[in-house]
């Protein structure tokens, strides 16, 4: 299965965010867990296409997914794996199902070079408001906790007009905010 992701995110402060779960009235809502299991070569051979390859365990449920820039946003092309699959691919004795190891060749990136990076948790808030999600989240990763608003929708223009929206309304600063991924192996690098 394959989607088209339009999203832009902000990294917050601990206190942007308990601002905004208050000021969204999402104090109510429970964080939903989920784990993104990074998969990457040495020498990021991946990041260097701009790409990145996750295993995304949730609800007792596990997805493989390689992001791809297209576009304004990000081809993701998703691939359901058993528990058994992604403990395998964690361990780095499993193998990639065939849709996503024959995207990740064009790339000329060797499957063989791939190992199991780490692990992020998240604690995640959704809600949907007028068909655009807007998600907080509270990674845990490293000893390091971060905090981001991320925004999805259904084109550049909307996106982003939600994000500056909710960052002037809440008087909460634009940030340059790299991914999960790449805040993981920055953090990674700082640590080895």
């Amino acid at each position: 299965m394959q989607e088209l992701e339009i999203e832009r995110k902000n990294l917050l402060t601990k206190d942007e965010y308990n601002h905004l779960i208050t000021g969204l009235s999402l104090s109510d809502v429970t964080p939903k867990k989920q784990r993104n299991h990074y998969f990457e070569t040495a020498d990021f051979q991946l990041k260097q296409t701009g790409s990145a390859l996750r295993i995304r365990e949730k609800n007792g449920a596990f997805v493989l997914t390689l992001k791809q820039p297209q576009g304004d946003g990000l081809l993701e092309t998703h691939e359901p794996l058993t528990k058994q699959e992604a403990n395998q691919l964690i361990a780095n004795n499993g193998t990639i199902k065939p849709a996503i190891e024959t995207r990740i060749k064009a790339l000329g990136v060797p499957i063989e070079a791939l190992v199991f990076g780490g692990t992020l948790e998240t604690n995640r808030i959704e809600v949907n408001q007028d068909g655009v999600l807007v998600v907080l989240d509270e990674s845990h990763y490293l000893g390091q906790v971060d905090y981001e608003l991320e925004i999805e929708g259904p084109s550049l223009k909307v996106t982003e007009a939600r994000l500056d929206g909710l960052l002037t309304r809440f008087s909460i600063t634009k940030k340059e905010t790299p991914n999960k991924i790449a805040r993981f192996y920055s953090a990674l690098n700082n640590v080895s």
